[in-house]
């Protein structure tokens, strides 16, 4: 005859130190973080309603004093044309426009129609309102 003892322990898992452990980890993250500023031109850019991203190839800056960069590179107006059509066929065709709001708007003009010249396609930068 067999006998059969019935001291079947039941395990069980606890959440509350897995939860303690992630809330550990997120304070972690959250004091570690750096925050990193873009580095770049200070132009005032203008507002602008719609938040559309783009991962811009080639920049084109114009700053409020009419001083022309490519790249954040300093150029001529009159080198303007050539270094745009270096830098597009380097990369790609793709053209951000940062321009001070300051700046007359027949600048910008003539800097998109160099750029269409070019067969590039032209992005104008603007700050979230």
């Amino acid at each position: 005859m067999k006998l059969r003892i019935k001291h079947k322990i039941e395990t069980q898992f606890s959440m509350a130190s897995m939860t303690d452990i992630i809330f550990l980890l997120l304070i972690f993250f959250m004091l570690t973080v750096s925050f990193v500023t873009p580095i770049g031109l200070a132009i005032d850019l203008p507002a602008s309603h719609s938040a559309n991203i783009v991962t811009p190839q080639v920049q084109v800056t114009i700053t409020s004093k009419l001083d022309y960069y490519v790249d954040n590179e300093p150029v001529r107006y009159e080198e303007l044309g050539t270094i745009l059509q270096q830098k597009i066929s380097q990369k790609s065709n793709l053209v951000l426009l940062q321009v001070d709001r300051s700046v007359p708007i027949q600048h910008m003009i003539q800097v998109v129609d160099i750029a269409n010249s070019l067969h590039a396609q032209v992005s104008v930068a603007t700050r979230p309102d």
